[in-house]
């Protein structure tokens, strides 16, 4: 029996800095479905386990100031060439409709996609959640040399970075743990640097443990460590090898443990980062899964929301502004039973790092973002006097992305300031 080793916990002030928004995507622009923009809605959904939602709002009500400023909008980008019929605008306070034009229509979403991600993990997995990965040592250590294999069981966290392995080696050193003569053994859905091949991520992880073997990339994400981090160096002298299972005597001797979910969300909501948001909604069941809690939590017509990943990468991922209001909400619901905000979960404006920190954008806000070709996307909450939270989503298309950008933040700063 070996002894066993305290959880070892993720610091995310040294998380290397791998994390990348949306890239664009040659898939073709999908047909704009038509949908009624007077009726009032129902869900086709069936879904009976659904929170209570937000006031069902009529479209048939709407601001007339606020209605008038986003037809300006509109038309501003169509006097640059944009067409109208690719553009969808819905303004609204928590019980009152200020502006819709297209905001039912399935658009384009790009990165609004992680929103519905961060929607299904919440609900399936809970907003405590931490991902494991357990070590295991097969065999007797001696005077440091460990005779035979060396297991690891990956449970998908999505955060396991070259910091974690240097965390993780160190935690073994201490334990006494210098040199392993045999393999190691990756189980299950072990992932390293975002790289969702198991046996790869193995490599990666026997480079890790190992100061000597470490890349200039490694190097670097290690200076980002406190000064006085030891340098591992835990030598493995066999193979990287992939097994289904764990042996029938495992009994976990490291348990290192994510963040909790929260945390996990708000690094890949503030970064946009494509390869958390796959694996988290691969933890949850894949795209498929994502939508019907996304219709399940939100009561939303299904013709509103059509997924192929979690990310948002590719045009094929559409909701409707609308939806991705709807979807705001509904995570607001999720968290406000453990105390937390959709400002725990999701980028806040003027925070100093994330991908919204070069835009001017108005402070406090909370905000999203999505980019891929010729598509730009925007969405979050105002604070405001005059009408407490103002939810808006912008999903624009259909030609240069700096130039609807730019549009984007002129009307978020005007509707702020008025």
């Amino acid at each position: 029996m070996h002894p066993k080793i305290d959880p070892v916990l993720l610091s995310l002030a040294s998380l290397p800095l791998l994390l990348a928004s949306c890239t664009p995507s040659p898939s073709p622009e999908p047909s704009r479905e038509p949908s009624p923009e007077t009726s009032s809605e129902t869900s086709s959904s069936g879904a009976t386990s659904a929170p209570p939602n937000p006031p069902q709002l009529s479209l048939a009500d709407r601001d007339p100031e606020v209605q008038q400023q986003v037809q300006e909008y509109i038309n501003r980008l169509a006097r640059q060439g944009f067409d109208p019929q690719q553009q969808g605008v819905w303004l609204q306070t928590d019980d009152e409709l200020l502006a819709n034009i297209g905001g039912t229509v399935p658009l384009p979403a790009a990165s609004l996609t992680k929103l519905a991600t961060t929607l299904a993990a919440l609900r399936q997995l809970g907003v405590n959640h931490r991902f494991s990965t357990q070590f295991f040592p097969q065999g007797e250590v001696q005077d440091g040399v460990l005779e035979g294999d060396l297991w690891v069981v990956g449970a998908m966290n999505p955060l396991f970075v070259w910091e974690e392995a240097i965390a993780v080696a160190n935690q073994l050193t201490e334990a006494g743990l210098q040199q392993v003569n045999g393999d190691l053994i990756i189980v299950g859905d072990f992932f390293m640097n975002f790289e969702e091949d198991s046996l790869l991520s193995g490599e990666l992880l026997k480079q890790g443990l190992n100061a000597r073997l470490w890349t200039s990339e490694a190097e670097i994400q290690y200076r980002t460590l406190p000064p006085d981090t030891p340098r591992p160096e835990i030598e493995i002298s066999g193979q990287v090898r992939y097994r289904s299972e764990p042996p029938p005597e495992f009994e976990p001797w490291l348990n290192h443990q994510s963040p909790p979910l929260s945390q996990v969300l708000k690094l890949m909501n503030r970064y946009s980062n494509n390869a958390i948001a796959h694996i988290l909604a691969n933890a949850v069941g894949g795209a498929a899964a994502v939508r019907q809690e996304v219709i399940t939590a939100t009561a939303i017509p299904e013709r509103e929301i059509q997924l192929v990943n979690g990310s948002g990468l590719g045009r094929e991922n559409q909701m409707s502004p609308r939806t991705v209001i709807r979807i705001y909400q509904a995570i607001e619901r999720e968290l406000s039973p453990h105390g937390l905000t959709l400002g725990d979960v999701v980028a806040i404006a003027g925070e100093p790092e994330g991908i919204l920190t070069v835009r001017p954008l108005p402070p406090r806000a909370i905000l999203k973002s999505g980019s891929l070709n010729a598509v730009s996307t925007l969405s979050g909450v105002l604070p405001t006097q005059n009408k407490g939270k103002v939810w808006f989503s912008i999903l624009n298309s259909g030609g240069d992305i700096e130039i609807l950008r730019a549009e984007q933040e002129r009307f978020l700063n005007t509707l702020e300031t008025q």
